[in-house]
């Protein structure tokens, strides 16, 4: 029966895969049904797994049980990773706008920032920030921020890699999302500075993360990534997500991608919300 499951999954994910090739339309939008297929492939896929992100933070209902500890305080743990998606992976408080379906892929989905700016906050910052074969980042763009944390005896480094050490192979992780509104303002705030490490107290640590975001949504959930939107993520992460939206400066966040310990030079794609009740964690 082992051996009957796995083929039956193999299938599916080969169909999937087709059906996106397919289904593909001009301007690389997929249809309705290619993340309707996805979905069901991750749910087929996804037994015995932990509850998965990234959700829609006002929903609070989950029948996930996979039960584990929730990290501690950012403040006990080392910060390993920063980096950013294009579009807000999670959906809620100022960001609940519907980007569109993408390429299926990660790209051109997400949600973005349900506000608006003025005139010259939208003025173009006369240079190309966050090349990528999918475009660039322009004023008016919405980004979320991903500052990882480990509890491992690890140093901020590139990828999640950075997060796990040969004496630390199952750290707890703690995530704190900030989803931020692009702006050609230089009185924003501004990514150099949110983003800067130091060592407090012997831990690496952000202390200018932004904490005048509303009150963070915490959760159990998993990593992230367009990766994971047909498989489930193994990795167990406790996430804290602000359901405000700040402003950052551009011009700011293109000095950061010029220069940064991660090594990040553009936002990631996103994974599909993750709707599935079985997939999701109740939130107290």
């Amino acid at each position: 029966m082992a051996k009957q499951a796995l083929v039956v999954t193999a299938l599916i994910l080969l169909l999937s895969s087709n059906l996106v090739k397919a289904e593909e339309i001009q301007g690389h939008t997929v249809t309705d049904s290619v993340i309707a297929s996805q979905n069901e492939v991750l749910a087929a896929g996804s037994g015995g797994f932990g509850p998965q992100s990234p959700r829609d933070i006002s929903v609070r209902d989950g029948m996930n049980h996979r039960i584990f500890t929730l990290a501690p305080e950012r403040q006990a743990l080392n910060l390993c990773n920063i980096h950013l998606h294009e579009n807000a992976e999670h959906r809620g408080g100022e960001f609940t706008t519907y980007a569109g379906n993408g390429d299926g892929h990660g790209n051109g989905t997400g949600y973005k920032y349900n506000g608006t700016l003025t005139a010259a906050e939208r003025v173009p910052v006369g240079r190309t920030v966050g090349e990528s074969e999918e475009g660039s980042l322009v004023p008016g763009d919405t980004v979320e921020i991903h500052f990882v944390y480990t509890s491992a005896d690890a140093q901020p480094g590139v990828t999640l890699g950075a997060c796990f050490t040969d004496a630390t192979k199952n750290p707890q992780l703690r995530v704190e999302g900030v989803v931020a509104v692009l702006v050609n303002d230089p009185k924003a705030g501004q990514m150099t500075q949110i983003a800067e490490v130091k060592q407090i107290a012997g831990l690496y640590q952000v202390p200018n993360l932004p904490d005048q975001l509303g009150t963070p949504v915490r959760y159990a959930g998993s990593t992230t990534g367009p990766s994971y939107n047909a498989a489930a993520s193994p990795f167990q992460v406790t996430w804290n997500v602000r359901p405000n939206v700040a402003k950052i400066d551009l011009n700011s966040l293109a000095a950061w991608l010029d220069d940064n310990p991660f090594k990040e030079t553009h936002a990631h794609g996103v994974r599909n919300l993750v709707v599935n009740p079985a997939l999701l964690s109740p939130m107290d």
